[in-house]
C-alpha cells in the first residue's frame, strides 16, 4: 500500500495542472478558436456557437472525470477505496464518459453526412472508439471494485 500512497501526491499535482489547463481551454482557447474560424470561413460561421458548446461540454466531461478521480485518490489515501462510497465516484466517471461518447457519435454522424473531407470523420471515429474503449474499461474496473468491496466487507464480517 506504500507505493499507492506515494503515487497519490504527484498524481494530484498533475490532476490540478490538467484541470487548470482545461479551464484555460474552456474559457479562452476554444471560444477564441471558433471565433477565428468564423472570421476566416464566413460560410461556416453558423457553426461557431454549436461547436463552442460541444467543445466546452467535452472538456467539462473530462473535468468531471478529474474531480471524481481526485475523490477516489482521497479514498485510496485513507484506505477507504473498498467501500460503497467509491462506487458513486466510479459511476460518475462512467456517466461522464458515456455523455462524451454520445456527443462524439452525434458529431461524427453530423460531420460524416455533411462533410466533404474524410479526415474529420476518421478522426471523430477514432476518438469515438477510444472513448468507448475507456468507458467499457471503466465498467469492467467498476465490476472488479464492486467484487473487491464485497470480499472486503465479507472478510471484515468474519474477523
Amino acid at each position: 500500500m506504500l507505493a499507492e500512497h506515494r503515487a497519490v501526491a504527484p498524481l494530484r499535482v498533475f490532476l490540478v495542472l490538467l484541470f487548470g489547463i482545461l479551464v484555460v481551454f474552456q474559457t479562452l482557447s476554444l471560444p477564441g478558436q471558433f471565433r477565428h474560424m468564423a472570421q476566416e470561413a464566413p460560410d461556416l460561421a453558423y457553426l461557431r456557437w454549436p461547436m463552442t458548446a460541444i467543445a466546452v461540454f467535452l472538456v467539462l466531461c473530462v473535468q468531471v472525470v478529474i474531480v471524481a478521480t481526485w475523490k477516489l485518490l482521497g479514498m485510496v489515501k485513507n484506505d477507504r477505496i473498498f467501500t460503497q462510497a467509491s462506487l458513486v465516484w466510479v459511476d460518475t466517471i462512467v456517466w461522464a464518459i458515456a455523455a462524451a461518447w454520445v456527443v462524439l457519435v452525434g458529431l461524427l454522424l453530423y460531420v460524416g453526412f455533411t462533410g466533404d473531407d474524410p479526415g474529420a470523420p476518421m478522426l471523430l471515429f477514432l476518438m469515438s472508439v477510444g472513448v468507448a474503449v475507456v468507458g467499457l474499461l471503466m465498467i469492467v474496473m467498476r465490476a472488479l471494485l464492486r467484487q473487491a468491496t464485497t470480499l472486503r466487507t465479507d472478510m471484515e464480517a468474519v474477523i
